[in-house]
């Protein structure tokens, strides 16, 4: 999964293919430890899809950019949502924060890209139907 900007020979990937979830770093150092499993975290009301811990993260240095895509399912939208009110939230101190996220409607994908380590570890695919400037593909 490439991150636009930098050169694929400087990202590290991660998958975890039953879960549907990937991430990808570009980091001064980037632990053997971190990687992707499933959360035990109850996911949120909102949740399209179960939250995945990102394993390692505070070992993360000098990171330049996180990529994270998640797989999630669209019936399980409220009724009358758009299929675009999709974002990757990370779960923080006061709950779930969407991130700025761009939705993938063929691929039932939805991909948040950051300069820095989101700011929990656990993190889902969620309904979210704030006006924040998504783009949808």
């Amino acid at each position: 999964m490439a991150i636009p900007g930098y050169d694929s020979s400087n990202v590290a990937e991660f998958t975890l293919e039953h879960a549907g979830a990937r991430v990808a770093v570009v980091a001064g150092v980037v632990p053997d430890e971190f990687g992707l499993e499933k959360s035990a975290d109850d996911p949120p009301v909102d949740a399209l899809a179960d939250p995945i811990e990102l394993v390692g993260l505070d070992e993360l240095k000098a990171v330049e950019a996180v990529r994270i895509a998640l797989v999630y399912d669209p019936s399980k939208l409220p009724p009358g949502a758009s299929p675009t009110d999709v974002a990757v939230a990370v779960e923080g101190g006061d709950g779930w924060d969407p991130l700025e996220s761009t939705v993938d409607l063929e691929e039932t994908t939805v991909t948040a890209t950051l300069n820095d380590r989101p700011a929990g570890s656990t993190v889902v695919a969620g309904y979210d139907d704030s006006d924040d400037g998504r783009e949808v593909q």
